[in-house]
């Protein structure tokens, strides 16, 4: 338990709103329907619940799912129903994943990710869809092996010095 522990500054509410449009316009793009393409709404959303979950709930999750759901012309309600759940499970379990080291977060937040991929698979299979293959769950192992580097790139605003200092030479 030698690791150094950063104080991070506030988080920007326009930095938060910033991440997640950015995470559904990637999301918007053609390569969304291919096997091993992450979410990045969910991606993103549940490093926010984790991080920030007083300011990211339920409700924007619930509110994206809609967006998603229109942009995909699925079932409406089907992404709406996974992102409020991966928020719940998230808010439920945030405080113990703060203090897990980087490698067995990413564990931690595995199934949280995978049972969000199962829930509009479920749905679709049970409105009549064909079966898309076992390969459709692959994205959620995905997310969570990209976890380590979206947790890098969103935390990066907070850990900068409160201070820039021109005498400090980090």
């Amino acid at each position: 338990m030698n690791r150094p522990q950063y104080i991070l500054q506030p988080v920007n509410p326009y930095f938060i709103a910033f991440s997640l449009a950015t995470a559904f316009l990637l999301n918007l793009m053609p390569w969304g329907r291919l096997i091993g393409v992450p979410d990045f709404v969910a991606l993103v959303l549940l490093f926010w619940n984790v991080h920030q979950p007083r300011k990211v709930g339920m409700g924007i999750a619930f509110m994206l799912g809609i967006l998603m759901d229109v942009h995909n012309a699925s079932l409406l309600g089907e992404h709406a129903l996974a992102y409020t759940l991966l928020s719940y499970g998230a808010i439920t379990i945030h405080r113990r994943v703060l203090w897990m080291p980087m490698g067995v977060q990413t564990f931690a937040v595995m199934p949280l990710f995978v049972v969000a991929q199962l829930v509009p698979f479920v749905i679709r299979l049970l409105m009549g869809a064909a079966f898309p293959g076992w390969g459709y769950l692959i994205d959620g192992f995905v997310e969570a092996a990209l976890w380590p580097i979206a947790s890098a790139l969103l935390l990066m605003p907070q850990r900068r010095p409160a201070d820039p200092d021109d005498t400090r030479p980090i």
